[in-house]
């Protein structure tokens, strides 16, 4: 069997995150990621120790908190 070399990882796609790919994909800090993480809001995989994102749970995460925002009052949508 023939060991990946360092090179290769790159072209090899994620399966799944680290704290850090994670929390910059959604463009907030790693201490924020960690704290949603902690209180059960982002699903995680935890493999012994370490703890990583599946692309496809924060997408559906995603999905799911979606707001829809009414316009406010007084502006050019309102009727």
């Amino acid at each position: 069997m023939n060991p990946i070399k360092r090179d290769q990882v790159a072209t090899i796609a994620s399966l799944l995150w680290t704290c850090r790919e994670a929390a910059a994909a959604l463009h907030i800090g790693e201490r924020t990621l960690w704290a949603l993480t902690k209180e059960g809001k982002i699903p995680c995989v935890r493999i012994g120790r370490a703890v990583r994102y599946d692309p496809e749970d924060i997408k559906r995460w995603i999905e799911k908190t979606k707001t829809s925002v009414a316009p406010v009052e007084g502006s050019a949508e309102t009727p």
